[in-house]
């Protein structure tokens, strides 16, 4: 078995345990290429040859998976999502462990399967996004709240780690309350809120989810549109997520959620975006779409059971 690993050495404090992940490979007689993605080589440079692979590591935050996902997406070529950043949404809602060990053995198997991507489109111009202004998320992408608690812990993570993102919610008690003007599948409406937020993998910190019952790999995504004008009309919205875990509750009374294969947003005043962590410098307007069943992932539980569902030999691991 060859595996081609790309590190991202920007993402969370840096992976201390990657090595033992390469030496248990090696032990199992695997052939290992590894990459850096330090702001030298682009992403595309360095999977240019992907396909002489048998697996693809992607170690780092959710914006590397994310965007490693995109690159290889319709190959076939089976993506480990590595957790070496510092929230790793990605990998939790696959049931991947931290145990380097374990990820090995996930890497050797074949427990992968294929799951959607959404395509995220940005209107304006931004050195940080592509030339083509497109870009791929996996989680979760958006407009507006969420941005801006992104934008402030970004430079906050090296040091803090998941608070990180406590700093940034206690910075965004105010967040901009915004009219939007939607298009979903063609049907266009208009709505208020604080944020739009696009949803493929729905699980966030704690296994609680954004939305009940999301499935990435229905071939659609949610749109969620953040309706309460401060952070304390989301309360019972948290609190439903909570209860979700144990009973099953589809509530999420702070938004209003809809099915969508395609979407344009705008946004009035221009509000923040944000992809699976990644806050570039960049506005409203933007568009989405969904590719359905583009990226093959590497993943914690049998093939045929639900990426949204518990685990509970998860915590066994």
């Amino acid at each position: 078995m060859r595996v081609l690993i790309i590190n991202n050495l920007k993402s969370g404090a840096g992976n201390v345990h990657l090595l033992d992940f390469m030496n248990e490979l090696g032990r199992n007689g695997v052939e290992i290429t590894l990459r850096f993605l330090n702001g030298g080589l682009d992403l595309k440079q360095l999977l240019a040859d992907a396909a002489q692979f048998d697996r693809v590591v992607a170690a780092g935050g959710d914006g590397t998976v994310s965007s490693v996902c995109y690159a290889l997406r319709n190959t076939g070529i089976p993506v480990l999502a590595y957790p070496a950043g510092t929230a790793n949404l990605i990998s939790s809602n696959l049931g991947l462990p931290a145990n380097p060990i374990v990820l090995a053995q996930i890497t050797l198997g074949n427990d992968y399967t294929t799951f959607d991507v959404g395509e995220f489109t940005h209107f304006g111009s931004a050195e940080e996004l592509p030339a083509d202004k497109r870009c791929g998320f996996m989680g979760i992408a958006g407009a507006g709240y969420d941005a801006e608690i992104m934008e402030r812990a970004q430079q906050l993570k090296p040091s803090l780690g998941m608070f990180a993102y406590v700093v940034g919610v206690l910075q965004t008690l105010a967040p901009t309350y915004a009219r939007f003007k939607i298009t979903v599948d063609g049907v266009r409406f208009t709505s208020e809120g604080i944020a739009v937020l696009l949803v493929n993998f729905a699980k966030l910190q704690f296994d609680l989810a954004v939305t009940h019952g999301s499935d990435a790999q229905d071939g659609v995504f949610e749109v969620a549109i953040v309706r309460p004008k401060t952070p304390v009309g989301l309360i019972p919205t948290v609190w439903g997520a909570v209860l979700d875990r144990v009973l099953g509750y589809p509530a999420r009374r702070a938004l209003d959620v809809r099915p969508a294969r395609e979407v344009l947003v705008e946004a009035d005043p221009p509000l923040r975006l944000q992809y699976d962590g990644e806050a570039p410098e960049v506005v409203t307007p933007f568009g989405a779409r969904v590719l359905p069943g583009a990226a093959t992932l590497l993943v914690g539980f049998p093939v045929g059971e639900s990426a949204t569902a518990d685990h509970a030999h998860r915590q066994a691991r």
